[in-house]
This record gives C-alpha cells, sequence and structure tokens, in this order.
C-alpha cells in the first residue's frame, strides 16, 4: 500500500465532511424528537475507492428507520378506528333523545302513559278529564315520534354537510401528496436528500387513511399512486379533485337512492365516478353509513310503528262515535276519480251491511236504514242500485246525502271535495247526530262486525282492495292522522335475490282519472326480474313515475314517486300476483314525521270516539249512551294486544305489543351504540399498538443520539486532528526544501 500526504488529507478531509453531515442529521432527529410524523434520520457511510484505492469516507446516503408494512397495517386499521370513532357522536346523540325504557321521556314509557290513559277513560268515558288525559298522551305518541324524526333527519342533514367537510379535507391531503410526490421525483433525480419529504408524503397519507381507506403504489422514480380501497385513483401524477354538494335539510323521503342526496364524485360528476357505495372505512365511511344507512333503518322502524298505530287505532275508532254522535266527518281516503271508482259491500259473501242512524242530543234514534236498503231503494241518488254494488263513490255520497236531507237533516251535505279528492259528511244542523255501524245482516239488531269494504281502484270492474269497515274505509272518524299520500308508494322490505312474477301494471293518477284509455300507461314484467331490473323498467317508460330502490334493514324496497306529487293509483291483471308478491301500498315515510291527533279531537277531546250505537230490544230501536265504553275499552284492549309488525329497518317481523316495539327500537339502537363501543376500544388497542411499534421503530431516542453525538463528535475532533498534523508535516517538508 503506498500513499501520500495529499491523500491522507483528502481522506481525513471527506472524514471531516461525513461527520459534519452525521452531525447534522443528529441535531435534525433531536430538534425533531416531538415531531409528528417525522421518522428517525441514519446515516451510511461507505468506503471511497479511486482507481482501485482507498480515498477516505463518503456519504451513502440518508435512511428513515422505518417499517414500510408496518406503516401500510397502522393507515389500515387507523382507517377502521376513525370510522367506529365518528359514529360514537351520532350513537350518543340517538341515545340521549330516546333514552331507555324506564326513562320518563322514551317513546316506550309515554306509549305505556297512553295506555294508562286509555285505561282510565274505558272506567269513565263521560268523564271531561279522563277524556283530556287520553287525547293529550295520544297527542304526546305523536308529539314523540315527530321529535325523534326531526332529531334523525337534523343528524342525517349534519353527516351529510360533514361529508362535504371531509371531501374538502380529502382534497387538501392528495393535494399535499401529488405535491411532495413532484419534489421527491426531481430531487431524487439529482441524488438529493428526500427523506423530509417521505416523511411529508407519508403523514399526508397518514391523515387521508383516518379519513378515508386507501391502498397504494410505489413507482420506481419515487412517485407514490393513492388508491381508494375501492380502486379510484385519489393520485396519480395529479390530485383528482373530490366534490360532494351538501344538500341542507333533509325529508324522511330523502334518500341517496333516489336521488335527493348528491354524490361524491371523483373527478368529473357523472355516474361511474360516484364513490357514495363503494367508500370504506374512514371518517367518511362511516358519515355515509350514518345518513344512508343506520339513520335511515330508525327511521324506518318508526314509521313502522307510526303507521301501525294509526291504522290499528283507526280501524277501532271509526268502529263508533263519540256521545252522542258526530254532526261533520272529514274522510282521509282520497279518491282520484270517484265517478269511476267504485266500492262493492261484502264481496265476498254478499251479507254484510251498514247501518246509518240519526240521533239526538241525549242519543235516541230518529231515523234509521242501511246502507244496501237506500242503494237499493230507488228514491235516492240518481236511482235503483245493484244489491251490494258495485256502487261509484259518487253514488255512494249522493245517496247518503238525499237520505240525510229527507230524514230530519235537510241541509247535510255529502261529497267529494274537489280539491282534497276526500268525502265530507256535515248534517249542518245542530239538532241531530250522525254515527254508523258495520252488521253482519240488513236486519236491525244485526250482529256487529267490520263490514268488508271491496275498492276497485281503476274503474275496470275487478276489487282491487278491500278495507274492514264502512267508516274506516273512507276514514270517516279517524283519531290519528298525518301527511301520508298516495303520490309515494312503496312495497314491503325484499330480500336481495326477490325475483318478479309475470305482470302488467296499469298506472292512474288524480288528473286523468281511472277507466278504459285513461291510465297515464302500462308496464310489462317477465318471469324473474331482479329489483333493480323491475326499477330500469319503470324509469326506462313513459310513464311520469321515478322508482328507486331504497336500502332498508337486510333487504330493499321499491320505492315508487309521482313526478309531479299527485295521487297515484297502481293495479295489475285479474290474474297477476305481483303488487301482492312485493307488498306495495302507499309509504309509511312520512307517519312518524306528521303523526297526529284528529284536530277536532285536539281542540275538543269529546269528541273521542268511546261508544258504539247499541240496540235497546224493549224499545225497538238503537240508542247512544253516555257511559257506554264498548269502543274505548277495544282502543284500550288494542294497546294492550300483541299486532304484527313487519321487518323493518334491522328488526325482524314480530308479533309485539305497541310498548314492547318501541322498546326493540331502543335496545335495537343501545345495541348498535354498545357494539361500535366495544369495536372501538378494541380497535383502539391494535391501533395504539401499531402506533407504538412504529414510534419505537421511526422514533427518535435522544439518549441514542447523544451517544452518536459523542462519537461523531470525537470522529470529527480525530479527522481535525490527523488534518492538523498533516498540515505541520507539509509546513516541515516546505521548510526542508525551502
Amino acid at each position: 500500500m503506498s500513499g501520500t500526504l495529499t491523500v491522507a488529507l483528502r481522506a481525513a478531509q471527506s472524514g471531516l465532511l461525513s461527520t459534519q453531515s452525521a452531525v447534522d442529521a443528529v441535531a435534525k432527529n433531536i430538534a425533531n424528537a416531538n415531531t409528528e410524523g417525522y421518522s428517525r434520520k441514519i446515516v451510511n457511510f461507505e468506503n471511497r475507492v479511486l482507481n482501485g484505492a482507498g480515498a477516505g469516507v463518503e456519504l451513502s446516503d440518508f435512511t428513515r428507520a422505518i417499517d414500510e408494512g408496518l406503516l401500510k397495517d397502522l393507515r389500515r386499521e387507523l382507517s377502521e378506528t376513525s370510522n367506529l370513532d365518528a359514529q360514537v357522536a351520532y350513537f350518543n346523540r340517538i341515545q340521549n333523545l330516546f333514552g331507555a325504557p324506564g326513562d320518563n321521556s322514551s317513546i316506550s314509557h309515554i306509549m305505556n302513559e297512553f295506555h294508562q290513559a286509555a285505561e282510565a277513560l274505558s272506567l269513565s268515558p263521560e268523564k271531561t278529564l279522563e277524556q283530556n288525559e287520553f287525547v293529550r298522551f295520544a297527542q304526546e305518541v305523536g308529539l314523540k315520534l315527530q321529535a325523534m324524526t326531526e332529531e334523525i333527519q337534523a343528524l342525517r342533514a349534519q353527516a351529510d354537510q360533514q361529508i362535504a367537510e371531509v371531501v374538502d379535507q380529502i382534497n387538501s391531503f392528495t393535494a399535499e401528496i401529488a405535491s411532495a410526490n413532484d419534489k421527491i421525483i426531481r430531487n431524487e433525480a439529482v441524488t438529493n436528500d428526500v427523506t423530509d419529504l417521505l416523511d411529508k408524503r407519508d403523514l399526508a397519507l397518514k391523515r387521508l387513511s383516518a379519513l378515508v381507506e386507501t391502498t397504494t403504489f410505489p413507482r420506481n422514480n419515487g412517485d407514490l399512486v393513492v388508491f381508494t380501497s375501492d380502486g379510484f385513483s385519489l393520485v396519480d401524477r395529479t390530485a383528482n379533485v373530490l366534490t360532494h354538494e351538501a344538500v341542507g335539510n333533509l325529508t324522511t323521503s330523502s334518500t341517496f337512492a333516489s336521488g335527493n342526496l348528491n354524490g361524491i364524485f371523483v373527478g368529473d360528476q357523472t355516474s361511474d365516478n360516484d364513490i357514495t357505495t363503494r367508500v370504506q372505512g374512514g371518517e367518511l365511511g362511516a358519515l355515509i353509513a350514518q345518513r344512508d344507512d343506520v339513520l335511515p333503518n330508525l327511521q324506518s322502524q318508526i314509521d313502522e310503528l307510526a303507521s301501525e298505530l294509526r291504522d290499528v287505532m283507526n280501524a277501532v275508532h271509526n268502529r263508533g262515535t263519540p256521545y252522542p254522535g258526530l254532526q261533520s266527518m272529514s274522510g282521509n281516503r282520497e279518491f282520484i276519480d270517484p265517478g269511476d271508482q267504485t266500492i262493492t259491500l261484502d264481496p265476498t259473501n254478499s251479507v254484510d251491511d251498514v247501518t246509518i242512524a240519526l240521533f239526538d242530543s241525549t242519543g235516541d234514534q230518529q231515523q234509521m236504514t242501511t246502507l244496501n236498503t237506500i242503494m237499493t231503494a230507488g228514491e235516492y241518488g240518481s236511482g235503483i242500485q245493484t244489491s251490494r254494488g258495485p256502487w261509484s263513490i259518487t253514488e255512494v255520497a249522493a245517496t247518503v246525502e238525499d237520505w240525510l236531507q229527507g230524514n230530519g237533516a235537510s241541509s247535510a251535505t255529502v261529497a267529494i271535495d274537489a280539491a282534497t279528492g276526500k268525502l265530507n259528511v256535515s248534517l249542518n244542523n245542530t239538532t241531530v247526530y250522525l254515527a254508523f255501524r258495520d252488521e253482519t245482516a240488513t236486519a236491525e239488531n244485526s250482529s256487529v262486525g267490520d263490514a268488508e269494504i271491496g275498492f276497485d281502484s281503476d274503474g275496470d270492474g275487478d276489487v282491487d282492495e278491500t278495507v274492514s269497515g264502512f267508516s274506516n274505509f273512507f276514514r270517516l272518524n279517524d283519531l290519528y292522522t298525518d301527511s301520508s299520500d298516495g303520490s309515494l308508494l312503496e312495497s314491503a322490505q325484499l330480500s336481495s335475490n326477490f325475483s318478479s312474477s309475470a305482470a302488467t301494471l296499469s298506472f292512474y293518477d288524480s288528473t286523468a282519472g281511472v277507466g278504459a284509455s285513461k291510465e297515464l300507461g302500462t308496464i310489462s314484467f317477465t318471469v324473474n326480474q331482479t329489483l333493480s331490473q323491475m326499477v330500469t323498467t319503470i324509469n326506462d317508460s313513459s310513464i311520469p313515475v321515478t322508482a328507486s330502490l331504497i336500502p332498508d334493514g337486510s333487504g330493499s324496497r321499491l320505492r315508487i314517486l309521482h313526478d309531479d306529487g299527485l295521487e297515484l293509483v297502481v293495479t295489475q291483471g285479474a290474474t297477476d300476483t305481483l303488487l301482492g308478491d312485493i307488498g306495495l301500498t302507499q309509504s309509511n315515510s312520512r307517519s312518524a314525521a306528521t303523526l297526529q291527533v284528529r284536530q277536532d279531537i285536539l281542540d275538543t277531546p269529546g269528541l273521542t270516539t268511546t261508544a258504539q250505537m247499541q240496540y235497546d230490544t224493549t224499545r225497538g230501536r238503537y240508542v247512544i249512551n253516555s257511559g257506554d265504553n264498548t269502543i274505548i275499552q277495544d282502543l284500550t284492549e288494542t294497546l294492550s294486544t300483541k299486532n304484527a309488525f313487519d321487518a323493518v329497518g334491522g328488526l325482524s317481523g314480530s308479533t309485539r305489543t305497541f310498548e314492547q316495539f318501541s322498546i326493540d327500537i331502543l335496545a335495537r339502537q343501545a345495541n348498535l351504540a354498545d357494539t361500535n363501543e366495544t369495536q372501538l376500544d378494541t380497535q383502539l388497542g391494535l391501533t395504539q399498538s401499531l402506533q407504538l411499534e412504529s414510534d419505537r421503530i421511526s422514533g427518535v431516542n435522544l439518549d441514542e443520539e447523544m451517544s452518536n453525538l459523542i462519537v461523531f463528535q470525537q470522529s470529527f475532533s480525530a479527522s481535525a486532528r490527523v488534518i492538523s498534523v498533516i498540515q505541520q508535516m507539509f509546513q516541515v517538508l516546505e521548510d526542508a526544501v525551502g
């Protein structure tokens, strides 16, 4: 081995410069010991070789103390942790509003108080206090359901707004990653240190992963491509901008599936670029789940409670009358073409009838008849009608009006309101009162029993719907009302593997009417069409309706909305079964939001139905007694009797009392909240464990850095001493040859 003083000098100089860089790295490590996302920098030395001979030392490069596999695991688990954590506030809000079953403010407790008020009224049906309490708690149930609905929709609107905010944050981080990519590529091309840029990019990627689950793909030039877990590109040389426009207020029928909510688009706002239903993990996934799944499922549950309560209570309430009868009635069923739509009295057995009676202020019968009697008498309406029908709705109204006018209520009106399409009855006489009683035959004092009313909604001669009870069919004496109407139709909850039977559906609305050649159009379905295919078939037609598939619990609902908000009638061929198979009816999605006690009963609780006209065999006439508790007793039993609730919003179909079903709703939400909390605790432990391990590898250990600093300091001093000695040697040599 040979050398010169010059080689030795350069070797010492390289040691000095390399050690200086090492000290610089130690200084940065110490300075950033508490900096989030900073990874410890490691200085790598290598022997410098020139012409096959050693020439000192040089820096190989700076490397980061990281474990890439561990970082990927951490980002994935962080995404899941953030997803669970983002839902905690929503579950807490729901818990605070809904309460536990025993809480005084819970729906189950209010339902129990309603039941107790009904029992008290059944013992003293003539008492004003008991009447007021019954109506108060009946209304409290409606108000509680309204409050629950308002809170659910407010939370959904909040989630939608937060989605927009998260989208903005995602754009910020993807832009930061794209910018770091550019700088890394440029600096690596000229062999500059890029470790700090890599730290910055990793930190942005970590924060991005908390918002949405991501996957990455590195390129050889240092570029990093970022995708969503479902494969949508977020960063690929440039950042793809996400957009979402929050809609503000939401209603119970506002859903992403039906187009009421805007999508989350990657790049151009086209359906192919909408990732709303494909987002997984992260805060964004949690917010979408709350807005489109958890909260709508809860809304479906309370809508089921509200609609079942409405229908069952109204069916009983319509069987009777308050004492001593009613002087006006406003129906709640809307008819789109009462001249062509018909009813048939007891289409199955042709024996049921409806007793119609007028009473004085003491509940004594003044006049009575039956519906079939006056319809076939030829003295009223347009003349003799076929026994038990079919009769047009208009003819029924005209016939009843004529009979009332001729039997003590000369100014009475019975007609379909042109604006609402609903039947209104007014005696316009303060001395007489009206009541109906369904019976199993025409003869006086026949057994009480709901009369079957067969409704031909499209005027084709076939019964499309059968309803129990004459007053209940027209909804003349409802206890509860809401804003539900026939413009929005919905199926039962259907499984994902549902397939259709062959059928032809006809569509009618309140503008075109019903009957031959009045249909908006017909749609034919083939055998084994899926729900999605049925939606496409409907939307591809020229009929002014829009179909959508709404997620609900473990299944979906087919929803059909009239584009102009008109009352809609859908019928099928005589031998078709599709409508029954899917259970298409008026949607209950607006029930809980607007359920309330009928306004005139709220104003005058004494109008609550407690009695039923009874036949006095000793006097040979019908009477209404002030102390009669027949109907209020039935209402009380209805509140304590088990009813069939449909599968809805994650709850299976069940036979429960109203109080039990309301407890089921609370229990379901408590279970979801507890499950989320348990999973979050587990996930936090896992994430923290991964973070600690990552910090152990990449974090700065100050003791270790101080030890390195001493080593580099001594190395620097030694290199400097060598240079000093060589300088002296050069001086001696210069003096010798001087």
